[in-house]
């Protein structure tokens, strides 16, 4: 079976790029100088330091294999070529939100870069499946954990 496509905009491919040079570069030589250390120390049956940095070790191989393979499998979403006439990954979108009356700022990303505390949702949420491919003016329902939302798109713009 292919691996799943990662979709991701340049800003999200570039952090990525960068924490999976932070992690080969500078975490694997800490977590390496933490294992040594913590083998000067001896009997390492009972040490809790070695066995922290063991751990430690293995997250970190873990994320970096992880990253690597949502780079391997990263489609890039080129933000000069998106179509601002709809909702697209990439785009910034505002939105009015009926029942609270009020005015709502979303960027649409790929699922991997979702970080709703940033306004960046995803294009396989709910809410964000349901605008992509939306106009200006166009209205929506969505079904999400918090019951129904209803938005209406007032702006489709280039994301920063």
């Amino acid at each position: 079976m292919a691996d799943k496509k990662t979709i991701l905009t340049y800003a999200g491919l570039k952090a990525l790029e960068e924490e999976l040079e932070k992690l080969k570069v500078v975490k694997r030589k800490e977590v390496a100088a933490k294992i040594k250390e913590a083998r000067e120390q001896g009997d390492l049956s009972e040490n809790a330091e070695y066995d922290a940095a063991k751990d430690e070790q293995r997250d970190i191989e873990a994320r970096i294999e992880e990253i690597e393979k949502i780079l391997k499998n990263a489609e890039v979403v080129v933000e000069d070529e998106v179509d601002f006439d709809k909702i697209n990954i990439g785009c910034s979108v505002l939105v009015y939100d009926k029942e609270f009356d009020e005015e709502i700022q979303f960027k649409i990303v790929g699922s991997t870069e979702a970080n709703s505390l940033q306004g960046k949702i995803s294009n396989e949420s709910p809410v964000g499946q349901a605008l992509l491919g939306k106009k200006v003016g166009d209205e929506i329902q969505v079904e999400t954990q918090a019951g129904v939302m209803e938005y209406k798109v007032l702006k489709i713009e280039r994301a920063n």
